[in-house]
């Protein structure tokens, strides 16, 4: 199977991304002497980058074929991904029968990140797939 262009430059930038942001958010939690690694902070980092890029090639491969339905897949991967975090994640953020803001932010802004990156890229592409068809 080959890897598009399109494709490798998604991964490569929202990992790149990722690892930054996570860099980011690790030096906050240090900063303001909160726990590094707690909240799942890592697991959600590659839960998200993981989904990200299954949803991400999933749409790309399917722009031409189903090109009227790919806002609905697009919705579908971000229900797709709650569901994850509601699964995985938001157990153990239950346990002591509340979430807090770390708990949050841990799975939060690489969510973010993710449908950012997710959005700003498919949109680029789509944008040249329809004005090739013109």
């Amino acid at each position: 199977m080959i890897i598009d262009t399109d494709i490798k430059n998604f991964y490569t930038q929202l990992f790149l991304s990722l690892i930054v942001v996570l860099l980011i958010h690790m030096g906050v939690l240090y900063f303001l002497e909160f726990p590094l690694f707690e909240n799942k902070i890592i697991v959600s980092y590659i839960i998200n980058f993981l989904l990200a890029t299954i949803i991400f090639t999933v749409i790309y491969r399917l722009k031409e074929v189903q090109k009227d339905n790919l806002g609905f897949l697009f919705i579908g991967g971000s229900f797709i991904k709650f569901l994850v975090f509601f699964l995985l994640i938001y157990p153990s953020f239950k346990l002591d029968g509340n979430i807090d803001k770390l708990e949050f932010s841990s799975f939060f802004v690489p969510y973010i990140i993710c449908l950012v990156l997710e959005t700003t890229s498919l949109s680029k592409i789509l944008n040249k797939l329809y004005q090739n068809k013109e």
